[in-house]
This record gives structure tokens, sequence and C-alpha cells, in this order.
């Protein structure tokens, strides 16, 4: 009896999909590895041989109670890794970072400064990450002439690894020049964020493959309903009714601008079905690292350790997969090949760095509800700049929907305000009485 080839992998992986998309998806893709859910089996096999081994490890310390029996040289690393530091200490309690109340004590023309650069800076990275995304994953590389067909980059997963080494390497660097809280958490939960994380991130550079950035980018607008329903089950949390609300009318405004999109001839904007389940698993990774992170905060810990615990984990993970599947040195080799290439991973990867500590310094001095403002404009700018650059058509419907979907994120935000304000009003009365 024969021994089952990969190559019949494909064959079986279509029938999985309906028939109109496994015929589409056949004249699609070149070969049968550039099918993605077999690339994304292949890569949690990759994570797999990395997670399943540590889950054994810990198992095995916790067993045999290492922290009460363990020693010698190895014995603070394991502690750190399995059983931390600390115990839970709830929300930061002295994390060195300047409080809001300091920053709006400030003049008004130095916190007017403050937040255009604050703005400027959220735009700028955020804009330029979007642009450059779309054109890494959809454009090809080394076409001297509209007539020659060029080289396309493949691998989303190289594009995640070149992005969280980078963010590693920043928040690193911070962590050793501003003192940070003493870090309590045991790092292997860091593991479960960083595997959503990497995972959402590929889905999101795959996804681009399939659908227009337009498109992504308003499920993205959309991901506060999965985060919702993922804050019910992994963190039992209860919402007001304006949040239903305004969860409703982003689902209406996506429905109606997915609803009147109408295909274009290029493969890179067409709206398949492909593309929809990858976004919906972007969706729920994004919303199950979300979640997480919220668990892990209460342990005593800052942003940037955040920060740098997730990226420890996505650069072992992706660089681990990577090189089991012998990826890493194709890309690298294709890096050599194009220097363009190479110029729009390295900005890509800069670009995401530097905008996590942006992110990280206007929370800290202007509040969520500014944050979410600034990247909600940022998200509707980023939509039409994809439309202008690289012709993406909206239908007036389309536009309607649009609309609709950035009208209900700033009733959240001003919702959210007020109901702020009204706690902060309550207190002093509750004192009083």
């Amino acid at each position: 009896m024969q021994s089952f080839s990969w190559r019949a992998w494909p064959a079986l992986v279509l029938l999985l999909l309906p028939s109109p998309v496994a015929a589409e998806e056949a004249s699609l893709l070149e070969g049968w590895h550039d099918v993605w859910l077999f690339r994304f089996l292949v890569n949690v096999l990759g994570y797999s041989t990395i997670i399943i081994p540590g889950y054994f490890l810990i198992s095995y310390f916790k067993r045999t109670n290492y922290l009460e029996t363990g020693s010698g040289i190895c014995f603070p690393l394991i502690k750190s890794c399995v059983f931390g530091s600390e115990t839970k200490t709830g929300l930061l309690d002295d994390v060195s970072v300047t409080p809001r109340n300091e920053a709006d004590s400030g003049s008004s023309v130095k916190q007017v400064v403050k937040l255009t650069f604050c703005a400027a800076g959220l735009q700028v990275s955020y804009l330029t990450w979007g642009v450059l995304q779309e054109r890494v994953m959809t454009r090809s590389y080394g076409s001297t002439t509209p007539e020659e067909a060029g080289e396309k980059f493949k691998d989303s997963q190289f594009l995640v690894f070149m992005n969280r080494i980078l963010a590693l390497t920043v928040s690193g660097l911070w962590c050793l020049m501003f003192n940070q809280p003493r870090h309590g958490a045991p790092m292997y939960k860091y593991s479960f964020a960083s595997l959503s994380n990497i995972m959402s991130s590929w889905c999101q550079y795959e996804a681009l493959k399939y659908i227009s950035f337009p498109t992504q980018v308003l499920a993205k607008a959309s991901k506060v309903i999965p985060v919702m329903l993922m804050g019910k089950i992994v963190s039992h949390k209860s919402y007001e009714y304006w949040e239903y609300f305004t969860a409703v009318l982003i689902s209406l405004g996506v429905s109606m601008f997915l609803l009147s999109s109408t295909p274009s001839k290029q493969l890179s904007t067409v709206t398949t079905f492909s593309g929809i389940v990858i976004l919906i698993g972007y969706i729920v990774f994004d919303s199950f690292t979300s979640n997480w992170q919220d668990n892990l905060f209460k342990y005593k810990m800052s942003s940037v350790q955040m920060m740098f615990g997730v990226n420890l984990f996505s650069c072992l993970f992706t660089v681990g997969s990577l090189l089991e599947q012998g990826a890493f040195f194709d890309s690298v080799a294709f890096m050599m090949r194009h220097s363009e290439f190479a110029f729009h991973a390295v900005l890509l990867s800069v670009c995401s760095a530097c905008g996590q500590l942006f992110i990280f310094y206007t929370i800290s001095q202007f509040g969520a509800a500014v944050f979410t403002i600034i990247m909600t404009l940022r998200q509707a700018i980023a939509i039409l700049l994809s439309c202008f650059l690289y012709g993406h058509a909206v239908t007036i419907i389309g536009g309607f929907g649009v609309g609709v979907v950035f009208l209900a994120l700033f009733l959240r935000v001003y919702a959210r305000s007020r109901m702020k304000s009204g706690r902060r009003l309550a207190a002093p009365l509750g004192q009083k009485v």
C-alpha cells in the first residue's frame, strides 16, 4: 500500500470548502502550498511543537512542587517562568508613569501641543503602517514595466515575526531605561495572549489577499461585538444598554458596506469566502487577546512590560515555526532579492512598534476616550487613503454604511465619557451622605 502523499492535502482542503469557492480557490492559487487553510494548519503545527513540551514542563514543575523543593542555578528562571514572584495585587499601584491628573495641571497651550504630538504620532504611524501593509500583501516586487508580473511576497508569518522582534527590542530598551514596577506574573501566562495575537496578526495580513483594505478596516471597527461576547465568556463582564445598541448599529453599517460592495477585477480586492472566514478568525483571536490581557493586568505590571512579555513569546513561536517550515531563509532570500520589500518590511515594523508606544503615552496623558477618538478618525482616514491610492470603489450605500459605523463608534465614546463623569459627580455626594 502506497504511503499518503503530501500533495493530496490540497484536494482534502478544497473538499472542506463549498464547491463554487473551491473552484475559485483552485483558479486563484498557483499551488497547493498557497492554500491559506493549509498554511494556517502548518503554522499551528509549528506552534504546537513549542507549546506541548512547554505544557508538560510546567505541569511537571507544579506537580513536583518545585517552588518548595527546587534549587540551583536555574531556580530563579524557572520560578519566574512558571510561578511568578508575587500574587495578584490588583491593578497598578506604583507604576512609574505620569498620572493623568499631573498632565492636566499644565498650561492649556502645553496640553494642546502634547495632544497634537500624540495625534500626529498615532496618525503617521498607523496610516503609514496601513498603506504599507496593503502594498506588501497585494502588489508584486521586481517588475520594471507594467507588463512584467513580478514576484509577490506570500509568507504573512514572516511579517508578523518582523513586527514582533522590533517591538520586543523597543519595549525591552524602554524597560531598561525607565523604572518599572516589580514584575510578578508567571511568564508562561503571556503565551496565551501571544499565541492569539500572532494568529490575529497572521489573519490580518492573509486577509488582504482576498478582501479590500477598506473591508478589513470596517471589520476591525466592528470587533467590539465579539469583544463583548468574549468579555462575557472569559471575564464574565456585564454591559450597558447603549453598548448593545451601538453594537447593533455597527453590525448594520458593516452589513450595508459588505452587501453593497461591487467586486473588482483585481484579485486583491475581491471579497471572497476565504477573506470573510479569515476576517472572522482575526476578530475572534483579537477579542480573546484583549480580554486575556485585561486579566493579566490583575498582576502588578506596566503596559510596556505587557508589550515585552507578549512579544517575547510571539518571537519564540514565529521564529520556531518559520525555521521548521524552512520559510525563514526563503523570506530572507526574498528580502535580499528585493531591496524595496526589505525597506517596506522594516518600515512596517518601525511604524508598528512606534504606534504601540504612542498608544501607551496617549492613554497615560489623556485617557482612553481621547485615544479612541483619535484612532477612530485614523480608521476613517485610512479607508479614504486606501481608496485614493489603490482605487477601491465605494458605492453610496456602502459610504452610508461606513458613516453608520463611525457614528456608532463616536456614540460609544460619548456615552462612556458621560457615564464616567456621572460617577465622578456621584462620588462626592455619596461621601457627604
